[in-house]
């Protein structure tokens, strides 16, 4: 099973890496909801309860992200006021207080429907899903990177042949 898990997962996230189209979203959130289901070893009964719950937290916590994600990539800290570098300063605090209210109120209400190990075993499964995705990225990319090399390598080859 572990196996099987882990093998989905691979493939969902060279999904990533081709485009995140909505297909490869939903294989990646897929392979994310089939780690944290063996890894908290969820009942059925539990999963029934638990998946709304943490869709629903995810998506408050996404939100949250992408205010603040937006409001960064407007702001330039070197064209910025010295107020204006201070509100952004404030936004980030309280962008950070809001994810932790927000954990704070989800892990109750999960906690609910799971026990405490299965709730460190989420943000366990969580993180390593992060670092797996950050992982085949960066693998993707060097790939890339390794194909462009070869590719002009071989154009300087033809060009010298040419001369």
């Amino acid at each position: 099973m572990k196996k099987t898990v882990m093998y989905f997962l691979l493939i969902c996230t060279s999904m990533v890496l081709v485009g995140q189209t909505d297909d490869a979203r939903a294989r990646i959130e897929a392979a994310k909801i089939a780690l944290i289901t063996e890894r908290l070893q969820l009942t059925p009964a539990q999963a029934e309860k638990f998946w709304p719950i943490y869709n629903e937290y995810s998506r408050k916590q996404e939100a949250i992200r992408r205010t603040f994600n937006q409001a960064r990539s407007q702001h330039n800290v070197q064209t910025a006021t010295e107020e204006e570098n201070k509100r952004m300063l404030e936004l980030g605090m309280q962008t950070k207080e809001r994810t932790i209210d927000l954990e704070r109120v989800y892990s109750e209400r999960l906690l609910q429907v799971i026990d405490n190990r299965q709730l460190l075993s989420l943000r366990k499964a969580e993180a390593d899903f992060k670092v797996m995705i950050l992982n085949r990225l960066r693998e993707q990319q060097q790939k890339r990177q390794q194909m462009q090399e070869r590719q002009q390598g071989g154009q300087e080859l033809q060009r010298r042949r040419n001369d």
